[in-house]
């Protein structure tokens, strides 16, 4: 019964609840009787009374119409009449009707039939109601489901994916011998999937075949042309398109036939034509040739106007009634007719009209024409500039006004600035609407709004809208922009049902009964979030809650100020259906909380968890300014701009560009739609005038502040115009650094001149000389390689190349360069290594430079161990070649010292391994010992903080120098130990915590100059003079002509004293006693003369109270300095008691620090303390458990700190360790306890030097499996290690071990399988929180035999064999093959071969019967080993039956 409701009745607040009164049910039953169906109610008499009739609609009435359509007629949804559930009204009478009905005496009569007979059908009433009942509760389970389906794919990103789907697939061919055949297809899918072409289902590589294939890929159209076929062509080809939503495949076949051969063989699976005529209108098809003539230019046009653009297009050999495939695409995007754009064919031109321009019409356009043979395409620009404004200085119009996240109860509007501001800054916009069908437009803001983003509210449900948006600045309001695409106020789900097909409309509606359900109050709404913020508004959603009941429900949203718990309800009146919820009239800068309450007729819930405080206010910020712009000669009416994107820009729409004629100040744009490049082609310029260019971003929160101008340039033709290009001049000098059998590593040197920017990378082109003829040249690198050196790979064997290099910057590629010499690709076997490169000049003066290399590619029989460099005159012979070091140098610069000032000299370097020097690299520019004016070199500074810095001043600086800051002549990138701070032409390269790691030679750079550069050598005893400079300014030392001493005076006072070399007046001084401060009294009385230096403190007695330490502090600014005194002991009580007056009593030796231990980063144990008021005759004894440590080299005494080192600490060490100082003064000891937990103490600390020490985890592979390993800087046998797998610690067995190898900690796991893939740790217990190092186990790079090989091939005495497979891992595995499990090498007989570290070959050119047996191949990495086996069975055909050998 379900089935038959309409949609429109299931959704009404009146299904199941209003129609539920007996008697409705009397009223529709009598209603029935007097219908004419009452003939069809008598034929049935006697029988059992039907329970249900369905009515139809009265004969004559006119159907109404519900349906709600747009201006073109499209069907956009439904008008739903509004049903009321009140008892008095679930009828659908009026009053009226009622009354009439009510009034006749037929239906007197009917009501008491209907009385009588009510008890005969009560029991099945009953059954009919619960039945009603199941599928009510049925009815709204399903719409939930719907919905939750529906809010998913919203909310899902995927939603917009979807798989590769063939548009047009590729179609078979028969062609001739030595004719060229195409294959096309066209392909849909996003994200853009990737098309791979195969043949007999090998993938197709164009480099492993030069010439013969050739691969393009333009506007989702992707097609594979093949040259001069032979019958070898002859196969299945096939397109594979795969994204990450899938896979899909199209197929074809290709026949070629040979025009000598009556019946040449065709493949079985191929279904070729049969009739001549059809065979030569195919051959036409395929070879016609189709040009575009007569096309149209760059366009110019003016909002408001109609603008044709058409091209001729002459398709030859001509046939009459054939229909090409004819496309329009703006910026890459397929035009479809509509209001807006007309397009035309008239057999030989194409035409496209813009009815009405726009700025939104503005871009790029693309003719593209699709024959059998292929496409032809032919793009041209179209600029739209603005309409007059109707008020003078007003802004232009906005642009591509768009609705996103359209629902019940808001649109949100969004839009483009524009480029003109009319002179005056825009202060905002307005938002208007218009219902479909009306013309009426409504202001939706009363303020402007400078968010580009607006959500439109208060529209009414069901109906459908446009929107249009105006800018205004102080001058007054825009025109208002193109109108939006209409679109309906509904929710996403009712508005994919309202697309689908619905049933018929029958005029009447089913009337049903129900017993009424009790209502549930529904749940608390979930996922409530901030999906939008700005300072105009912010728009909540949240997901509904799983408890609703078997009815609807709407929300009603709260807000709250941060801070307070007092809720407001925002919507008081009238509840959200949707949600999802814009608020306004929110304070600016306030933060704020929202919480959501559902609510049906049973009531209102319970609120949802309130949101994060959101402060109001723009989240998104306009864009930085764009960085250096660059202006490029293009045409004599056009020029190239380029310009450096705007850093850490959020939700960037694009640029804009504008111009301006030098001198003129006025600035026009150039560009009326945003590029979303950093790269334009400014066109309309005036030929001969010189301009300069600007750029700013804009993304929704506005436009950003205008680039710097660009450098003037003048509009010309690019060509023989007389002036310096902006893209780089071509490199030179290319060598060969290593060459194997199929690749060649080339390098050449950076252009001299590199054009208005850096140079961002290099192309590199090769092509194949045959009998010394050039062939076609072919990209290397589709990405710009940043080194000057460059592998090129996919090369044949034996084979001669020529190669050519362009360089590139931000503004183009520059020209290519000349053609290299001819190169034989063979493979190096030579045992010396090859020659050094990219050999650079530096820190030339009148007697010095610095020469600076890079090792050979190519390292010979062994690793290489050093370099020699050669000098010779500029102009001197060959044989003046001299060496510049007798020792070869293992680093890779060095400083050539004792040159003649003036002379010009060139250098050469050549490197050596075990087996002898190599050859040398090419000969440098020639570089004359001058000194130039105005060189720096770098100077060292401690400032008076002790900080230590490197400074350098270049006074050749140019708007794009930069400094470069190395350390050993290697860039530094780690700014952990130096900090660089650059401002205007110096630059200070500042230590963070000085020592021995930083010693070095540290040079500076300065890029765009001509050659500014310096260097300085750190040494370890520069280093140690530096630090103490910076300790002394760090803390500065009041120097003392004598330290604190006592003296006895008269009566029985105490005199403590002494003498400050100098001091300013501003000096003071702090008297400590036992750490206490003591100060002017009637005990102590002080005097500090500032002129002598003479600080003293008088005591008036000394008693037994007073043994301690006496300290003098003095502070003079920045320095310091302190004296102390101790008294203690025989010594104090003697100079209470005695009479020894004017005698001097000095302290005898005693600890400032007490014993303690520290662990150095080698994880050696030092213990030490630190002593004072020693002399040459005091002894210092160490004492373990009591027993006396003899005197070694692990014992020192330096700067009145004893220490004693204990390198590579065990359990034996632990004890109690004690110092006793001694001498004719006095004794004091110290004790230090490192037994029980203070050793274990003691070892946490030394293990978590040890953690911090270890490498990070990595994988090998060996004989058994692979390895986790890690190496620490040193190993302690009491150190605890646990191995985990997937975060549990591993139970060892005899396939999974661990061990210590030295200072490696491994992890064995023998045979491993897939179940071994996954996280792998090792954690140090430290007695804290403990290391942990990691490592992600994946098997994705593992060694594996991809698939090819058979299991059993059998094959005849004489016969040639060859196998392929596959072979994948990272890195390339290592393939060895076996025969009955003994490894075999290539030869004549039996070739192995290895190609593009992927395809693994065995090939035997004459099988015997010794051949057979049984084959392996092995491959392996460092992630594991695997191998495939196959049996090779050789049989004589000779013999009876073919038996096998």
């Amino acid at each position: 019964m379900s089935g038959s409701i309409p949609f429109y009745q299931k959704h009404q607040r009146h299904y199941d609840r209003g129609y539920r009164s007996k008697e409705t049910e009397s009223k529709l039953s009598q209603y029935q009787s007097s219908s004419r169906y009452a003939a069809a109610s008598n034929l049935v008499k006697g029988t059992r009374r039907q329970s249900f009739i369905r009515l139809s609609p009265i004969p004559k009435r006119a159907k109404p119409t519900y349906l709600a359509v747009d201006k073109e007629n499209q069907i956009i949804g439904y008008v739903v009449p509004i049903f009321r559930g009140s008892s008095e009204f679930a009828t659908g009478f009026s009053d009226s009707e009622e009354a009439r009905v009510r009034g006749t005496s037929a239906y007197m009569a009917r009501r008491d039939l209907f009385t009588s007979g009510l008890e005969m059908e009560r029991s099945e009433q009953i059954s009919r109601r619960e039945a009603m009942r199941e599928s009510a509760e049925r009815i709204s389970l399903n719409k939930r489901i719907h919905e939750h389906e529906e809010h998913f794919k919203r909310m899902n990103e995927d939603s917009l994916m979807h798989p590769p789907e063939f548009v047009i697939k590729p179609r078979s061919h028969t062609v001739w011998e030595k004719q060229c055949v195409r294959l096309h297809c066209t392909v849909s899918g996003w994200p853009d999937p990737r098309v791979v072409w195969y043949k007999n289902n090998v993938a197709i590589d164009p480099l492993a075949n030069p010439g013969k294939y050739k691969l393009e890929s333009r506007y989702n159209v992707h097609s594979l042309e093949i040259n001069r076929c032979d019958f070898d062509d002859t196969a299945q080809y096939h397109a594979s398109a795969m994204n990450s939503k899938g896979e899909q495949s199209a197929f074809a076949s290709i026949v070629v036939k040979s025009r000598f051969l009556e019946n040449p063989p065709i493949p079985n699976n191929h279904k070729y034509i049969k009739s001549k005529t059809e065979m030569h209108l195919l051959y036409i098809l395929q070879t016609t040739c189709t040009h575009i003539v007569d096309q149209f230019g760059v366009s110019f046009g003016r909002e408001g106007e109609t603008m044709s653009l058409g091209c001729t297009v002459i398709i030859y050999p001509a046939l009459n009634r054939y229909q090409p495939e004819v496309e329009w695409y703006r910026d890459d995007v397929l035009l479809s007719p509509s209001k807006w754009t007309h397009m035309h064919w008239s057999g030989d031109r194409a035409t496209l009209t813009l009815t009405h321009l726009n700025k939104e019409d503005e871009g790029l356009y693309t003719l593209r024409v699709t024959t059998k043979s292929g496409y032809e395409t032919y793009s041209a620009y179209v600029f739209v500039r603005d309409a007059d404004a109707e008020v003078e200085g007003a802004p232009g119009a906005p642009l591509d006004v768009r609705c996103l996240d359209a629902n019940k109860d808001y649109i949100i509007v969004t839009w483009k600035q524009p480029a003109v501001d009319g002179g005056n800054s825009i202060l905002g916009y307005f938002v208007d609407r218009c219902e479909v069908g009306t013309t009426h437009w409504i202001q939706c803001n009363d303020t402007p709004v400078k968010f580009a983003r607006f959500p439109v509210t208060g529209l009414v449900e069901g109906r459908s809208y446009t929107f249009r948006v105006r800018a205004v600045n102080k001058s007054g309001m825009s025109r208002p922009s193109r109108v939006s695409e209409p679109v309906a106020a509904m929710d996403p789900a009712d508005r994919a049902r309202m697309r689908g097909t619905s049933a018929p409309w029958t005029g009447q509606i089913i009337v049903t009964e129900e017993e009424p359900a009790e209502g549930v109050v529904p749940g608390r709404p979930l996922e409530l979030q901030v999906t939008e913020a700005t300072k105009n508004y912010v728009v909540l959603s949240w997901k509904p809650p799983g408890e609703k009941g078997l009815e609807g429900v709407m929300y009603y949203v709260e807000k709250c100020v941060s801070g307070t718990d007092n809720w407001q309800r925002v919507n008081t009146e009238i509840p959200v259906k949707s949600p999802r919820f814009a608020l306004f009239d929110l304070a600016e800068g306030k933060s704020y909380s929202f919480r959501v309450r559902c609510c049906n007729s049973a009531g209102v819930g319970e609120p949802s968890d309130p949101t994060e405080a959101t402060t109001v206010g723009d989240k998104l910020d306009i864009p930085s300014a764009p960085g250096k712009v660059v202006p490029t000669r293009n045409t004599d009416t056009s020029v190239v701009v380029s310009w450096e994107a705007s850093r850490d820009a959020k939700e960037l729409v694009g640029y804009y560009i504008e111009s301006s004629v030098v001198g003129s100040n006025v600035w026009e744009p150039c560009n009326n739609k945003p590029v979303n490049a950093t790269r334009f082609i400014c066109h309309g310029l005036m030929t001969g005038e010189t301009y300069v260019f600007r750029v700013r971003a804009v993304n929704a929160a506005g436009l950003s502040q205008f680039s710097p101008e660009s450098e003037p340039v003048e509009v010309k033709a690019a060509i023989g115009g007389g002036i310096p290009h902006a893209s780089p001049a071509p490199p030179y000098g290319i060598t060969v650094l290593e060459c194997v059998r199929d690749s060649m590593v080339l390098a050449w040197k950076q252009p001299n001149f590199i054009g208005g920017a850096d140079i961002t990378g290099y192309f590199v082109d090769y092509r194949e000389v045959i009998d010394g003829v050039p062939g076609k040249w072919h990209e290397a690198n589709i990405r710009a390689v940043s080194e000057r050196a460059y592998r090129v790979s996919d090369l044949k064997e034996n084979k001669k190349y020529q190669f050519q290099v362009r360089a590139a910057n931000m503004a183009g590629v520059g020209i290519p360069s000349l053609p290299s010499n001819t190169f034989l690709c063979e493979e190096w076997t030579i045992a010396v290594p090859g020659p050094p490169h990219d050999l650079q000049i530096r820190e030339v003066r009148s007697d010095s430079l610095v020469l600076l290399w890079k090792p050979p590619v190519y390292q010979g029989r062994d690793p290489v161990n050093g370099f020699y460099v050669d000098i010779k005159e500029a102009e001197a012979p060959e044989e003046a070649w001299r060496g510049v070091n007798n020792k070869a140098t293992e680093k890779s610069f060095i400083k050539i010292k004792n040159l003649k000032e003036g002379e010009t000299y060139v250098f050469r370097v050549r490197a050596q391994n075990k087996a002898g020097v190599g050859n040398t690299s090419d000969v440098t520019e020639p570089v004359p010992a001058v000194t130039k004016p105005g060189s720096k070199e770098i100077v060292v500074d401690v400032d008076d903080d002790g900080i230590i810095s490197l400074n350098f001043e270049c006074c050749d600086m140019t708007p794009d120098s930069k400094f470069v800051w190395s350390k050993n002549y290697e860039e530094i990138s780690d700014a952990s130990r130096l900090t660089v701070e650059t401002k205007g032409n110096k630059s200070k390269a500042v230590f963070k915590t000085p020592g021995e790691e930083d010693v070095g030679i540290y040079s500076c750079l300065v890029t765009h100059t001509d050659g500014a550069s310096a260097s300085y050598t750190l040494s370890e005893e520069e280093l140690k003079r530096l630090l103490e400079i910076s300790h002394d300014h760090k803390f500065p030392i009041i120097p003392l002509k004598s330290e604190l001493a006592v003296e006895l005076l008269e009566k029985g006072k105490v005199r403590f004293w002494l003498q400050a070399e100098k001091i300013s007046p501003n000096g003071k001084v702090d008297y400590i006693f036992n750490d206490n401060a003591v100060s002017q009294g009637e005990k102590y009385k002080m005097n500090f003369d500032k002129n002598t230096g003479v600080i003293e403190m008088i005591m008036e007695s000394l008693t037994p109270a007073d043994e301690g330490t006496y300290t003098f502090q003095l502070q003079d600014g920045k320095a310091t300095n302190q004296s102390s005194l101790v008294l203690i002991g025989d010594v104090c009580i003697l100079c209470c008691d005695s009479g020894l007056f004017n005698t001097v009593f000095v302290a005898g030796p005693h600890f400032i620090e007490y014993l303690g231990y520290e662990v150095t980063p080698e994880c050696c144990v030092i213990l030490k303390c630190k002593v004072g008021n020693m002399k040459k005759e005091t002894s210092a004894l160490w004492y373990k458990d009591g027993h006396e440590i003899k005197s070694d080299e692990h014992l020192g005494f330096t700067e009145g700190v004893l220490k004693l080192e204990i390198a590579q600490i065990s359990k034996k060490d632990a004890g109690v360790y004690e110092v006793v100082l001694k001498d004719d003064r006095g004794k004091d000891t110290s004790t230090l306890n490192l037994t029980d937990q203070g050793f274990k103490d003691l070892m946490n600390e030394v293990f978590s030097f040890i953690a911090n020490s270890s490498t990070p985890l990595k994988v090998t592979s060996t004989d058994e499996g692979i390895r986790l390993y890690t190496f620490v800087s040193y190993y302690n046998d009491l150190l605890q290690v646990t191995w985990h797998y997937k975060d549990s610690a591993i139970a060892f067995s005899d396939r999974i071990k661990s061990g210590v190898v030295g200072e490696q900690l491994w992890l064995q796991i023998s045979e491993p399988t897939e179940k071994d893939m996954g996280k792998y740790a090792i954690e140090f217990n430290d007695g804290k929180g403990g290391l942990r190092r990691t490592l992600e186990l994946s098997g994705q790079d593992r060694a594996r035999v991809a698939g090819g090989l058979p299991d059993v091939v059998t094959i005849q005495e004489g016969k040639a064999l060859n196998l392929t497979c596959n072979i994948s891992g990272n890195p390339v595995p290592e393939v060895t093959w076996l025969k009955n499990d003994r490894e075999i090498t290539s030869d004549e007989h039996c070739i192995l071969k290895f190609e593009s570290g992927k395809f693994a070959s065995f090939t035997i050119t004459g099988v015997n019967t010794s051949d057979s047996g049984k084959y392996s191949i092995l491959v392996k990495n460092k992630y594991g080993t695997e191998s495939g086996d196959f049996t090779v069975s050789v049989f004589i055909p000779d013999e009876a039956g073919g038996k096998k050998k």
